[in-house]
């Protein structure tokens, strides 16, 4: 399975970038802040693509240091499998903090940049979810953090979106069970663990 890189597309980005001009750029390194939330995250990230596309060039670089900031400390507090992966995440948004501010932020970089963090963190909340204990007291945020994944594998299209999405549809079918309880949970959940570990595995391996 292809990873996806986005060095490239951030070599791309900076073509004609002249030498004294990154001299001259001020350091963007974002300030820590504590914000683990992984929708609040999302958002933060999220707001950065929006106020690119309208333009806006100060309050994007805001929000994508605030959600590289909030990514970040996620990620050190991770645990799990997934921090090298979020970690990764983080140092691919960093290195588009300066050309946001210097306008040299071409196409569809950005984007492709956050659905790849939204990727990772949704699945590394999934991951710590399924630590431990059953799933039936977890269905709500399962359900939101595959959503997560889902928003951000769409962006990225080709063959990695669809079969991702088909993978997390399955998830998402089998955690609409969970939520009946009883015997029919019971009887789901081992089921619903391959398909969440399947979810798992795919993310890992386009990242």
């Amino acid at each position: 399975m292809k990873k996806i890189v986005l060095g490239l597309a951030v070599s791309i980005a900076t073509a004609g970038f002249v030498s004294t001009a990154v001299a001259a750029s001020p350091s963007f390194t974002p300030t820590a802040i504590v914000l683990i939330d992984a929708d609040s995250t999302a958002a933060l990230l999220d707001k950065a693509v929006t106020a690119y596309a309208k333009g806006a060039k100060a309050e994007t670089v805001q929000a994508l240091q605030a959600g590289t900031a909030a990514l970040e400390t996620e990620a050190k507090s991770s645990t799990g499998s997934f921090k090298d992966k979020l970690l990764a995440q983080v140092a691919n948004l960093k290195k588009l903090l300066p050309l946001a501010q210097s306008g040299l932020l071409k196409g569809d970089v950005l984007q492709k940049a956050v659905s790849l963090a939204k990727t990772a963190l949704g699945a590394g909340q999934i991951e710590k979810l399924m630590g431990g204990g059953n799933l039936v007291s977890k269905v709500a945020g399962l359900t939101s953090n595959l959503n997560l994944v889902k928003t951000g594998l769409s962006v990225l299209g080709g063959s990695n979106a669809s079969t991702g999405n088909s993978l997390v549809t399955t998830a998402l079918g089998g955690l609409s069970k969970l939520s009946k309880g009883g015997v029919v949970a019971k009887a789901a959940e081992p089921a619903v663990k391959g398909q969440l570990d399947s979810v798992l595995g795919f993310v890992k391996g386009i990242l």
